[in-house]
C-alpha cells in the first residue's frame, strides 16, 4: 500500500494545510520515502498503548511519544525498538519517553 501526503496528514490527526509542515519533515528526514508507508501502522499499534506520532513542535521531525508507564510503557518502546530497527530508523531519545524520527539509513 502506498500513502499519499494527505492520507498520512488524516491518519496521524492533521489537516490539509499541515502540508508545509510535512514538507519540512521529510525534507530534515534524509530517506523519509522509506518509511512514509510504515508510519500509519506503527501509529495505530501505539494508540492502544497511549503512545502516538506526532510533528514535533520545536524542530522539523516527527516525534514519536508514549503516555503510560508500567508494563504497557514497556510493550510500547519494545514495538517501537522493533520497527525501527526493521526499517533502519534512526532514533532519537529527547527526553522520557519521547523519541525523534532523525533519518532512515
Amino acid at each position: 500500500m502506498k500513502i499519499e501526503d494527505l492520507g498520512l496528514l488524516k491518519q496521524l490527526g492533521y489537516f490539509d494545510n499541515d502540508n508545509k509542515e510535512l514538507e519540512k519533515i521529510k525534507q530534515n528526514t534524509p530517506n523519509f520515502k522509506k518509511i512514509k508507508n510504515h508510519l500509519v501502522s506503527l501509529n495505530d499499534k501505539l494508540k492502544y498503548l497511549n503512545g502516538f506520532i506526532a510533528f514535533s513542535n520545536s524542530v522539523p521531525h516527527l516525534k514519536i511519544k508514549i503516555e503510560n508507564s508500567g508494563e504497557l510503557l514497556n510493550e510500547a518502546k519494545e514495538i517501537i525498538e522493533k520497527w525501527a530497527k526493521k526499517y533502519n530508523v534512526i532514533l532519537e531519545e529527547v527526553k522520557e519517553n519521547v523519541f525523534y524520527i532523525k533519518g532512515i539509513n
